[in-house]
């Protein structure tokens, strides 16, 4: 007889390989198809819900490795939500308008200046939907389900007409203005920008220090004196009104070589270094205050400038005497108003200087400037020291480019108004990742007003009107007009229509007695389309106001976070969102940043279809995501290991269960112990599990059930229930309780791991056949329960004690194999003296062979010639028997029958 033929061995469909990138598909169509998402959401509605709103990326070529990280665990956290039986709809939203496709359209060959603006704009549309189909489809095929046929989209007419009401509510409430002030100007982007669009990058700068002669000393300076500013722009120079001191500090009145010169006091002797200086005398010294409206003669031009008083001056770097021109810098504006300045700009949007810089200067570049104004400066006897520093300085986040800071018309959001209650807000936010808080508390405690105004097309406009003298309407009726247009028409109407159309029917105001009107042309900052996002998606459609849990990258803090934050609370007076999350960025695996120019991006999808998309949720998932992340060949094979394990353990546990129904369940009270035991660590296991993934800790709940896979599983339970689940009869209570135990375990793994290994999961899904009431998908399956078991602690605290002492016998055992005195454990027999505290084990004498997979395990009092170890003294030797050719294990010569042993002859002849 062929033994192996009576053996039950492991049967199912399930293929040892997974083929992710061939099947992954197929499911991607069977979930559309069947409408899946749809179902998983029918399923709860009327219970408690949980709202997550999607922050909307980019629409505006593929999806990069950071979106995906950012899309995966989003939809982990919507799909454990819903697997809470919590109703967690998911709308994924696109943010659509903005520079990036503006040139993106003009490399596809577009001429912009060849369209009117609304035809421009109408192939920006086309555009951008066509890169959201194509985003969509690439998040669809990683197995996200969201409600991709109804996605939240800036540029559709119901979001920009919220837009617009969010707008309206804002302004009638004093917190929208037009002015003139410095703001971030990207010369690159012709327009002006947010400060979460400013990004810093170390550059290498000239440095200049240049005297301004005392015009008019008040009596108190003569005019052979020169004030020594220094500036880090040279371009600027042509714009300054005046020199700032600060009022307390003490300035010194010094001779030398160069003339009377005033500085700081205490920097005197470093600067007189710096200048290469040898006669040095202090005449005389002055607080700030008592030189404040002295006048200077300007280095360059026939005008004066005014020596004012301001806090922001420090000691800390160039000499004291801050050059000012209201015109270029914040600090500059803000003490310019207060003194009466002007707010001179003589740079145009390309930051070219204008004709009134003169013949010598205009038209020319600002960093091209910075040269020519030096060499001038030091042509006039006037620049004591030109020196070069390397520092941080703003640029275009999108271009990357360098910005400068020039006075412009522009809309503005006040934050002073609000900056109280915003501080507020932030404080009642559970910010998960702690360092959260701070950050966003320092950005809003620190931010000047947000310039919410850009000179494109692409976007949606400033709703503004003037009349005939410039005045803004800024009327209830009118926003009200304009949002219900955009909301039939789309924000287009704006470029294709008229004032007269635009404004109610029959409108007049007193600013205009002749009815002209002229709309305004800027179009708002693309951070006000996308932060007025929890009004036009989620209050549009019906969703609770503020929503659970916003989840983005760390950069978000100063963008989608923040201006959702000052949106929110500007409308409705409290954070649109209870709980903030963020994932860092993703690196190489060395560490380094990703750019085109190392060459050291990774490709998602590329990813996907070497791999499968599976594999690349388990990374998402395997990472610690609240810092930056790595990824490479290297770490995705680790990935595709640990993948393995647990399809090959779940593999082994469906091909035992190829007999097995629900119907042939054992009550819980019925199993062995160890049954029991295993049972209580799928219980320990939920609730662990649980516990990770309710504090978004996803690395945590994979490295749970991969532990309980290795060790558990693996390395102990299916270790030796082998030997029944094969060798005993099919319906024998003993594989029956084994049997029991790994449904319980593929019912509950297949659950906790549906959120995310989502193709895995339904695959196993498909080929588990225990149960014949089973949901059509795994999604639809409920949350898997803790079983109940009595003496739950007891239970444990047993087993955990047994686990010690089988670590020890398989120590003994090592020592053995490693001798090369047996081959394998079954040709041993353990001789045991149990230490005190684990005598109770003796009560496990009759399977201790079996749990130790050994040929025999022998109880004894007297530990003479044995080994200590924690747990007890230990002596294994080769065992002298039989082997049975079926189930393989050794025995007496008195426990066989024929050929075989008792249990197998029974089993056969049964």
């Amino acid at each position: 007889m062929n033994y192996k033929d009576t053996l039950l061995m492991p049967k199912t469909d399930f293929e040892m390989r997974g083929n992710l990138p061939k099947k992954e598909p197929g499911y991607v169509q069977r979930w559309q198809e069947n409408k899946m998402y749809e179902k998983v959401i029918k399923q709860n509605e009327g219970h408690d819900d949980f709202v997550f709103h999607d922050g909307p990326p980019y629409a505006n070529g593929n999806m990069h490795t950071g979106h995906m990280l950012n899309k995966i665990i989003k939809d982990v956290i919507c799909r454990y939500k819903n697997m809470l039986g919590l109703y967690t709809p998911y709308i994924p939203g696109w943010d659509t308008h903005g520079l990036p496709i503006e040139n993106a359209i003009q490399k596809l060959g577009v001429n912009r200046k060849e369209l009117s603006t609304a035809e421009f704009r109408k192939k920006c549309y086309e555009y951008a939907l066509k890169q959201v189909d194509i985003q969509k489809e690439q998040c669809i095929r990683v197995g996200t389900f969201a409600d991709y046929d109804h996605p939240y989209l800036t540029l559709l007419p119901e979001f920009e007409a919220n837009q617009i009401d969010v707008f309206a509510k804002m302004a009638m409430d004093g917190l929208i203005y037009k002015g003139l002030k410095p703001v971030y100007w990207s010369p690159s982007s012709e327009s002006a920008l947010a400060e979460a669009e400013v990004e810093y990058h170390d550059v290498k700068s000239p440095t200049i220090f240049v005297k301004f002669q005392v015009k008019d000393g008040k009596g108190i300076l003569d005019t052979d004196t020169s004030f020594v500013i220094w500036t880090t722009t040279p371009w600027t120079i042509p714009a300054n009104l005046a020199i700032c001191l600060n009022a307390d500090y003490t300035y010194a009145l010094v001779q030398s070589e160069k003339g009377k010169l005033i500085v700081l006091e205490e920097l005197v002797d470093s600067l007189w270094e710096k200048f290469e200086l040898k006669e040095k005398q202090i005449l005389k010294t002055f607080k700030g205050q008592e030189l404040e409206m002295i006048t200077c003669q300007h280095p360059l031009y026939d005008r004066e400038s005014l020596v004012i008083l301001g806090d922001h001056v420090t000691a800390e770097a160039g000499t004291g005497c801050v050059h000012t021109a209201p015109g270029f810098g914040m600090d500059d504006f803000i003490v310019g108003q207060k003194y009466g300045l002007d707010i001179y700009c003589n740079v145009d949007e390309h930051g070219c200087m204008m004709e009134d810089c003169g013949e010598w200067l205009a038209g020319q570049y600002v960093d091209d400037a910075n040269k020519t104004v030096t060499l001038k400066l030091d042509e006039l006897g006037v620049l004591l020291k030109l020196e070069f520093i390397t520092h941080s300085y703003p640029h275009d986040w999108r271009t990357k480019k360098p910005i400068i800071f020039r006075a412009t018309d522009q809309w503005f959001c006040s934050i002073d108004k609000i900056r109280e209650k915003l501080l507020d807000e932030i404080d009642h936010v559970e910010w998960l990742n702690e360092w959260g808080h701070i950050r966003i508390y320092n950005m809003i405690k620190d931010r000047g007003d947000w310039c919410i105004s850009r000179q494109r097309s692409w976007g949606v406009p400033i709703p503004i009107i003037y009349c005939e003298d410039g005045t803004p309407i800024m009327e209830e009726e009118v926003f009200k007009h304009i949002s219900d247009l955009f909301r039939q028409y789309g924000s287009n109407i704006w470029f294709e229509k008229d004032e007269k159309f635009l404004l109610p029917e029959g409108y007049t105001n007193e600013h205009s007695p002749n009815g002209i009107f002229k709309k305004e042309k800027d179009i708002m900052d693309v951070w006000f389309d996308s932060g007025s996002s929890h009004t036009g998606c989620m209050k549009e459609r019906g969703y609770r106001y503020p929503v659970d849990l916003y989840f983005e990258g760390s950069d978000q803090y100063r963008g989608w976070f923040n201006s959702s934050l000052i949106i929110g609370t500007a409308v409705y007076g409290q954070a649109p969102y209870k709980t903030v999350l963020s994932h860092g960025f993703v690196l190489d695996g060395k560490g380094n940043k990703m750019s085109k120019s190392l060459g050291n991006t990774v490709d998602p999808i590329k990813l996907v279809n070497q791999y499968g998309a599976d594999i690349l949720r388990l990374w998402a998932t395997s990472v610690a995501y609240q810092s930056d992340v790595r990824i490479s060949d290297e770490i995705m094979k680790q990935i595709a290991e640990n993948y393995r394990k647990i399809r090959n353990t779940m593999r082994f546990v469906l091909g035992n269960l190829a007999d097995f129904k629900a119907k042939d369940l054992v009550e819980v009270s019925k199993l062995e112990g160890v049954d029991q035991y295993m049972l209580v660590e799928l219980n320990d296991l939920m609730r662990a599990y649980t516990d990770a993934m309710d504090r978004y800790d996803f690395s945590e709940a994979n490295q749970l059930i991969l532990n309980c896979f290795t060790n558990t599983l693996s390395a102990f339970y299916m270790d030796f229930t082998k030997d029944i689940l094969y060798i005993e009869k099919a319906d024998s209570l003993r594989r029956r309780q084994v049997q029991t135990v790994l449904y319980h375990y593929a019912k509950t793994m297949m659950k906790l791991l549906s959120p995310i290994l989502v193709f895995t999961c339904e695959e196993l899904h498909d080929h588990f056949h225990c149960d014949d009431d089973k949901a059509e998908s795994i999604f639809l399956e409920a949350k898997p329960e803790l079983l109940t078991i009595d003496h739950e602690a007891e239970i444990k605290d047993f087993y955990q004690h047994f686990l010690l002492l089988r670590k020890d016998v398989l120590k003994s055992l090592e020592e053995l194999r490693n001798a090369k005195v047996i081959k394998s454990n079954m040709e041993a027999k353990v001789t045991l003296c149990l230490k005190d505290a684990y005598q109770n084990m003796s009560t496990l004498k009759d399977v201790l062979k079996q749990l130790f997979i050994v040929a025999k395990v022998e109880l004894v009092d007297d530990s003479t010639n044995l080994e200590e170890y924690e747990t007890a003294y230990i002596h294994s030797e080769k065992f002298n028997g039989v082997q049975c050719p079926r189930c393989w294990n050794y025995y007496d010569e008195s426990e066989m029958e024929g050929e075989l042993c008792h249990r197998c002859h029974d089993v056969i002849n049964d």
